[in-house]
């Protein structure tokens, strides 16, 4: 005769308050069993048991056995609730939902297997009635969102968070719960691992502006390798202040940012930027990728031509220190 594990727990002994740690790894244990009484009555008790099974049930879940994993996932699901984040709770049941979502995340994160695809899949239903919520708490703390049209010709969320937002690493963790973002933009502020996590779990993104973040190489192929038909723009935070129009050449200046390190120094719109550190600039996209080489406060040396465009025009060599991003 098959061993069934322990016996079911009837309903009217289920505890209201968290079980001691040899019930919490019986009723675990259970999850996996044949019957399906058993089964039923052990995610009751589990569900029941609130903080002190979420470390137990982690465990499980990450075990050999899909019935036990898929189980665990939704009684972890159960403790989301509508609640805010931990940060932001002064109520238990609040802080058993920002620690179930931290626990899901945490799967998320992980290998790709059918665990982190549940737990992305909870996460995301999970988001879905949340969104609201997030858009006004990030918008509070000076994150810009706007609705636009892209290049694409798909219309979306423009989200740009700013050195100087009001914000601390887990309000970002906000930024999944978004939904329809194109653009994911980040410019001027140091990202934590968690933060840097968190733009994994966002859906849709075509193009990621990650501009003096400190990023690490690592955590840049890691958001490339999750989006492989999005751009990842990624600059160490140096910042011109010039627009110019992409991929054509030469490299025309269209726009100069008003009190930018550019206009600082007399650069003007018309300018043809020849060379910067004496290395040819062929197209606008060349003169961004050499300036997003460097850092704020650093120094380059651009060569202009003032002019008529197309015919010999004034050279004009600057020193120019670069501001950062805002």
């Amino acid at each position: 005769m098959a061993d069934d594990g322990p016996p079911p727990v009837a309903e009217a002994t289920v505890p209201s308050v968290p079980a001691d740690a040899g019930q919490i790894a019986a009723w675990v244990k259970q999850l996996g069993s044949d019957q399906f009484a058993q089964r039923e009555a052990a995610s009751r008790s589990l569900t029941k048991s609130g903080r002190a099974a979420l470390e137990p049930l982690g465990d499980a879940i990450l075990g050999d056995d899909l019935e036990v994993s898929s189980r665990g996932i939704e009684i972890v699901q159960k403790f989301l609730g509508d609640n805010a984040p931990a940060s932001d709770a002064e109520s238990d049941e609040a802080a058993l939902a920002a620690a179930a979502e931290k626990l899901l995340e945490t799967l998320a994160d992980g290998p790709e297997s059918p665990v982190s695809s549940l737990a992305v899949a909870t996460l995301d239903f999970h988001a879905q009635g949340l969104t609201q919520a997030a858009r006004e708490k990030l918008e509070s703390l000076g994150v810009i969102i706007n609705e636009v049209f892209f290049p694409t010709g798909r219309r979306g969320l423009q989200v740009v968070v700013r050195a100087g937002w009001r914000g601390v690493t887990e309000d970002l963790l906000l930024l999944p719960r978004l939904r329809g973002v194109v653009m994911m933009g980040l410019h001027g502020i140091r990202l934590e691992p968690a933060a840097l996590s968190a733009l994994g779990r966002m859906r849709g993104v075509e193009r990621f502006e990650l501009y003096g973040t400190g990023a690490s190489d690592a955590s840049v192929a890691a958001l490339v390798q999750k989006f492989p038909e999005a751009t990842v723009d990624v600059r160490k935070g140096g910042k011109l202040g010039v627009g110019g129009q992409a991929a054509v050449g030469p490299c025309l200046i269209t726009q100069v940012q008003e009190g930018s390190a550019a206009a600082k120094v007399g650069v003007q719109v018309g300018d043809i930027v020849l060379h910067i550190n004496g290395e040819p600039v062929p197209t606008f996209d060349a003169l961004t990728e050499k300036v997003g080489q460097r850092g704020p406060g650093e120094t380059i040396e651009l060569e202009i031509e003032r002019g008529v465009p197309g015919a010999e025009g004034k050279r004009i060599n600057y020193t120019i220190e670069l501001g950062g991003w805002e």
